[in-house]
């Protein structure tokens, strides 16, 4: 039998026993956790945190008393070097985020990589994923889906980021800060052009929320209704025919434009005519965006 290339440690028992275990915990509501995390989390020697007050709550819901040590994206290089040496002494590690997975647009990355590049066993105890839920329950295409995490925060990095994903033949899943999440919409709509889309807010909290529609009368809710918590956006695939171009009057609702119109005399079917002219679209497909932003603001 060849030998491993040494490009390509295999994970090994250390000799005391050492693994890092990669620990799924709850995105909100404290139930969503395993069995076997609970039992991983009781019996590990330390856990690695990147909030140590944040994992206090879920530990002391559930009676769990264990050394805690925080790891986060501002210490990773020098913790994980610290981890791997308890580790390789024989150390039991449970890593976990604040929420969800470790290593989903979390940190965990740098330590992950280190303990496998040192022989280390390796050992992921799945469960939630914020992205995982709102897939499940968007309604969009799921067997084919592109998971995108976070984009840049910068307009023009972020603009770039999109252009690259348009042609993606899939559902594409984002997560997005709150305070960024109407421009972020916006220039999905200029990138994407107008597809199907839905916002998912604080998934499995108390506050709950999924917001269905099109990208552009989204951004437009989003600008008028400014919203806080946990979002994941996710963007259906192009339509058969092809992506419908984004609107070429900016910064205008169709009920906007529309009542704008009315308010000067026209019919409404006069007046979506016109919007529709305006901005590249059939009668039909402009009175559809009509009722989806009467759906989302009345």
């Amino acid at each position: 039998m060849a030998t491993p290339s040494a490009s390509f440690p295999v994970a090994r028992r250390t000799p005391n026993g050492g693994c890092l275990y990669l620990v799924s915990t709850p995105i909100g509501n404290l139930e969503d956790i395993t069995l076997r995390a609970l039992r991983v989390l009781k019996e590990v020697d330390l856990i690695a945190c990147e909030d140590t007050r944040e994992t206090a709550k879920l530990l002391n819901h559930y009676g769990i008393h264990k050394r805690a040590l925080s790891y986060h994206e501002h210490n990773e290089v020098v913790r994980a070097a610290e981890i791997v040496l308890d580790l390789e002494e024989g150390a039991k590690v449970a890593l976990v985020a604040d929420a969800g997975t470790p290593g989903i647009s979390d940190p965990g990355d740098h330590l992950i990589s280190l303990a496998i590049r040192h022989g280390i066993p390796v050992v992921p105890v799945p469960g939630a994923t914020a992205f995982g839920a709102a897939l499940m329950a968007s309604g969009l295409p799921s067997g084919h889906f592109h998971f995108v995490g976070f984009l840049p925060p910068k307009r023009v990095a972020r603009r770039k980021a999109l252009k690259a994903l348009a042609a993606e033949p899939a559902t594409l899943v984002f997560y997005e800060a709150p305070h960024r999440i109407g421009e972020a919409l916006a220039d999905m709509a200029a990138a994407f052009g107008d597809r199907t889309a839905v916002l998912a807010r604080e998934v499995t909290k108390l506050h709950e929320e999924f917001l269905r529609g099109r990208l552009e009368p989204l951004a437009a809710e989003l600008k008028r209704r400014p919203v806080k918590g946990e979002i994941t956006v996710l963007v259906g695939p192009p339509d058969k025919e092809g992506a419908r171009p984004a609107p070429k009057v900016r910064g205008v609702s169709v009920r906007a434009r529309v009542e704008r119109l009315q308010k000067k005399g026209l019919s409404l079917k006069a007046a979506l005519k016109v919007v529709a002219r305006e901005l590249g679209l059939s009668r039909s497909e402009a009175y559809r965006r009509l009722q989806e932003e009467k759906a989302l603001q009345d």
